[in-house]
């Protein structure tokens, strides 16, 4: 099966071509230009130097939240397009679940973290078992005082990944719990963790087509929070 991975939750961006679990292209960037900018070009020269078409590809892939807004927006409607123009199958990854993949290997707790802002981060939990993940609780937005008394609960070491990993790490650590931050090479996005999470819902039967595919944002924009805020002072009902 190939795959055309597609990651833009975060600052860094970043495209893949797999078969299978097997990694045969990638091109990433963190230039600080808008993803808007530099995804489809990416796809665009990862595709012609792999020697593949886009018509070769059997699924398109993307990290579908949670993440940044406008990130989240883009891969989204990245992949919508491609998808559409060559009538492909689409894989709405989980961006938590695609940032454990690279550390399924290490058999031990892999807590993704993301910073969500407003002392919240969001998360997902997953033990590793040498050859692929276990899921341990849903995707969500959580404080970190909460994740906290989660972690202290598990009572089992913990590797932190992702780019809310050093926030984890610094208000956790002084709680006396094993955390561990992933390498640097390991602890952020990639759109090889997103074609290895979009084989699973691949081979689960949940993949969607292009009409189907949304971001799972997992909470309100500040934009949305702000007009909701508005409503309730002026009495409206939503």
């Amino acid at each position: 099966m190939n795959l055309l991975a597609l990651e833009s939750s975060a600052a860094a961006c970043s495209a893949a071509f797999c078969r299978d679990d097997a990694l045969l292209a990638q091109s990433g960037q963190n230039s600080g230009l808008t993803h808007s900018r530099t995804l489809m070009p990416m796809v665009r020269d990862l595709l012609k130097n792999a020697g593949h078409t886009l018509q070769e590809v059997d699924v398109i892939a993307v990290a579908a939240g949670p993440g940044s807004f406008t990130g989240i927006r883009i891969g989204v409607a990245a992949a919508k397009g491609l998808a559409w123009g060559v009538e492909k199958p689409c894989a709405a990854c989980s961006t938590l679940a695609s940032m454990a993949w690279p550390l399924a290997h290490t058999g031990v707790e892999i807590c993704a973290v993301m910073d969500a802002r407003r002392q919240q981060v969001y998360n997902a939990r997953f033990q590793g078992t040498g050859e692929g993940l276990l899921r341990l609780c849903p995707d969500r937005a959580i404080s970190l005082a909460d994740l906290g008394e989660e972690l202290k609960n598990s009572q089992k070491p913990q590797i932190l990944v992702g780019d809310g990993a050093v926030l984890c790490y610094t208000e956790l650590k002084e709680l006396g719990l094993d955390l561990r931050l992933a390498p640097p090479h390991l602890r952020f996005q990639s759109a090889w963790g997103v074609a290895r999470e979009a084989l699973e819902l691949a081979r689960a039967g949940r993949l969607t087509d292009a009409a189907g595919l949304t971001p799972d944002y997992h909470r309100l924009s500040q934009a949305e929070r702000e007009r909701l805020e508005l409503q309730k002072q002026r009495g409206i009902t939503p």
